[in-house]
């Protein structure tokens, strides 16, 4: 008898349970109506003033036995839901999300060279752009490497105002020049604006750095040509505002955009930045872009940018990056950090041959 008592209470409770989620359904409707309404009249969604009065009508109508507290705990969760209903509606997916574009975005340089298919790619060269018979040694070394994108900074925004800024336009030519010679892509760093057309007839891909990461300006001249762009988060940026600044690009019409994780700053000295490797996987995961990592700048230490360079390839990052100089003593820019052909020939065999490139 006991237990035929307990079936009918569970049942009314069942029933009871249903009618709540029909109320809550329909109240949801509700909701995302009020949500439309409000972002056509410019309204903020959340309206403090309008929570506290529904919440003291609710108390003053509270016969128990839950207690006031409770009801205040109980529908300020509801209310929390559906404002959450409503952002979530009225929450557009950015075009570089997963969420957007389920397949990886390959990005083409030409000549049968494409990165984010799934083969790494290595990307190598001078910090700065010195000479043509610099640019010229390291490419000679990198074709026969088998590399076959090569890196060289001709416009160079430093901190000190004082420290080398690159040979410019100049600098350019010099990577067209050589570029040419031995059939190699190229990769710059481009910071006005005004020189996004310009740097379209010398190189293949323009590089945004650290420091532009959130020059919108920029971005946008960016999306607004069709050569490839390689975006670097910076140096105190997240992952979402980083996603953003992808965006810019990518809402102006180039597709081919490629992220590259180069460090963050943080307490830690050992290392010139620290290399965010959690930053990859999570990367891949949220977006459709390829990702690459460049050692050489994350860490800033010779001695440890093989064994990073495999965590990045490990955690499913499309490239890397490495800086190699003639002689990096001499380097017009970030000597310490740059390797010399011996050591790139060091790098290159322990990477390439860890069954991960």
């Amino acid at each position: 008898m006991a237990q035929g008592n307990l079936d009918t209470l569970r049942e009314r409770l069942d029933t009871i349970n249903g009618q709540l989620l029909e109320l809550l359904s329909e109240r949801a409707e509700i909701v995302q109506e009020i949500g439309l309404e409000k972002e056509r009249q410019g309204v903020p969604k959340f309206d403090p003033v309008r929570e506290k009065k529904m919440l003291d009508e609710l108390v003053a109508l509270n016969k128990g036995p839950f207690s006031h507290e409770t009801v205040r705990h109980l529908f300020k969760q509801i209310f929390k839901a559906s404002l959450n209903l409503q952002e979530e509606g009225q929450k557009k997916h950015l075009l570089v999300s997963r969420k957007n574009k389920r397949e990886d975005t390959i990005v083409t340089l030409g000549d049968g060279i494409s990165i984010g298919n799934g083969k790494p790619v290595m990307i190598a060269g001078p910090c700065s752009v010195e000479s043509y018979e610099q640019v010229r040694q390291v490419a000679a070394v990198l074709k026969e490497a088998g590399v076959t994108v090569m890196r060289g900074g001709a416009f160079k925004p430093r901190t000190s105002p004082y420290d080398f800024q690159g040979l410019g336009i100049e600098g350019l030519k010099i990577l067209k020049e050589v570029a040419s010679e031995f059939g190699l892509k190229t990769i710059s760093e481009i910071v006005d604006p005004a020189h996004i057309e310009i740097a379209c007839d010398y190189i293949d891909v323009i590089q945004i750095g650290a420091r532009n990461m959130q020059n919108f300006e920029l971005l946008k001249a960016a999306g607004d040509v069709r050569v490839p762009v390689l975006l670097k988060r910076g140096l105190a940026a997240t992952l979402d505002e980083f996603l953003n600044a992808a965006e810019y690009i990518v809402s102006r019409g180039n597709t081919q955009v490629m992220l590259i994780e180069r460090g963050i700053r943080t307490y830690e000295k050992a290392t010139r930045n620290t290399l965010d490797i959690s930053a990859v996987p999570i990367l891949k995961q949220e977006s459709h872009l390829p990702v690459l990592v460049d050692v050489t700048h994350s860490t800033g230490r010779k001695d440890i940018l093989a064994p990073c360079a495999k965590a990045a390839l490990a955690a499913g990052a499309d490239g890397v990056m490495v800086e190699v100089h003639p002689d990096p003593a001499t380097a017009l820019s970030d000597a310490a950090q740059q390797l010399n052909f011996e050591e790139f020939a060091q790098f290159y065999k322990t990477v390439t041959e860890s069954g991960l490139f």
